[in-house]
């Protein structure tokens, strides 16, 4: 039998922080599927299609598999028949919100299991909104994400090409 799990969040962009809890839930489950979440409450600075392909850039496992999801994370997990969901958490801070967000999808469907996995203390503090104020204000983002991920981030801000 093997184990799956889902990685949603919006992923805009992808960062260390983010591959680090991948990396981790790879230890966990045979397949990760990432769920790239349309989510109505943000402006994303990436389209979908840029998000995927950054991710897709940046994840190198035939174990895991992308793709984009509009809705309910439940309903999601649902179609895909995977109900172990994957969280990440930078601080205690992430904890309140994280926990009533697994209550609300377990009593959505009883089926939901929501793992939650610490992220490396090297990116406690990492954030892709923390990314995007800093490559807006031009500094060093190489650190934080993937090179193919900054230069995206830099085209889009500063125009190079």
């Amino acid at each position: 039998m093997t184990r799956s799990a889902i990685y949603a969040g919006s992923f805009d962009p992808i960062t260390h922080g983010h591959l680090d809890i991948l990396h981790r839930a790879l230890n966990l489950f045979d397949y990760v599927h990432v769920g790239v979440i349309h989510n109505l409450s943000k402006t994303p600075l990436f389209s979908m299609a840029e998000r995927l392909d950054m991710i897709q850039q940046s994840v190198s496992s035939d174990r895991v598999t992308i793709a984009s999801f509009n809705g309910l994370l439940v309903d999601y997990a649902r179609k895909k028949n995977i109900f172990n969901l994957i969280r990440g958490l930078r601080a205690v801070s992430d904890f309140e919100y994280e926990w009533q967000m697994a209550l609300i999808n377990r009593d959505q469907d009883n089926r939901i299991d929501t793992v939650f996995l610490m992220t490396d203390r090297s990116y406690s503090y990492l954030s892709s909104s923390i990314v995007r104020q800093l490559a807006t204000l031009q500094g060093d983002i190489h650190s934080y994400v993937p090179p193919y991920v900054a230069e995206k981030l830099k085209d889009r801000i500063h125009g190079h090409h």
